[in-house]
């Protein structure tokens, strides 16, 4: 894990130098630094990037910007690092395709926390992946190779999402609270914060569902939280 290469992104001199120093201290031996969106994307497409710290408010491109461009060449972990607090900053982040929100301030012991938690939650998941695919009608996911075919088609998809949809396809008619779905996907306590899943979960039935709007496989629980149904034909379908 101290192997990953991470990216810290902000043009807050100050808060670049802190976050390295930290991880440097906490034993991660491949950490870079760009001072802006424009130069991070170059990074980007040149290495191989474990996880980005990527800040929403920067001069020329902001964070949001940056994050869709990365997502083009990238399926890291990607850590929006902002002053924004409103849950719409929040929503418009993670639709952005970020994984996880920090604000500022922020202890950068938590922030070291989250990383190691996400990067041990992929190596897990690389390490663990069953060689067996997981078919369905619409869709077929290769946690082997972190590969989702949709209606024939290879499917971009982030490690998160894939990381999710792995959790739901484990669990097959049971019902998984949100909270638990955090704790389990994202490798901490959610503390409330239930509009990281919701986003995650709407997202993921852009990818696999035949209409996200009226899922088959990913179905609500009301007041509950979210049931996978792998066979929804046999099953019946509900809302």
């Amino acid at each position: 894990m101290e192997k990953a290469s991470i990216l810290i992104v902000d043009d807050e001199n100050a808060i670049v130098d802190m976050v390295k120093r930290v991880l440097d201290k906490e034993g991660f031996q491949n950490v870079m630094t760009a001072g802006s969106a424009e130069e991070a994307i170059p990074i980007v497409k040149k290495e191989k990037i474990d996880l980005l710290v990527l800040d929403v408010m920067m001069d020329g491109m902001s964070g949001f910007e940056a994050c869709a461009a990365i997502r083009e060449y990238s399926d890291a972990p990607i850590f929006f690092l902002t002053a924004k607090t409103s849950d719409t900053d929040k929503l418009s982040g993670f639709a952005s395709g970020a994984d996880d929100y920090i604000t500022k301030p922020f202890n950068p012991l938590e922030l070291v926390a989250r990383i190691r938690a996400h990067l041990k939650r992929t190596y897990k998941q690389e390490d663990g992946r069953s060689s067996t695919p997981y078919a369905y009608e619409h869709f077929t996911f290769y946690p082997q190779f972190a590969e989702l075919i949709v209606g024939g088609k290879v499917v971009s998809c982030s490690a998160q999402l894939l990381q999710l949809l792995q959790y739901f396809c484990d669990h097959p008619n049971v019902v998984l609270s949100k909270d638990q779905i955090y704790e389990k996907v994202w490798g901490y306590p959610s503390y409330g914060d239930n509009n990281t899943v919701m986003v995650h979960v709407r997202k993921l039935r852009e990818k696999i569902e035949r209409d996200a709007s009226d899922p088959e496989y990913i179905v609500t629980v009301r007041g509950l939280g979210y049931r996978f149904i792998p066979n929804p034909e046999e099953n019946g379908k509900q809302s």
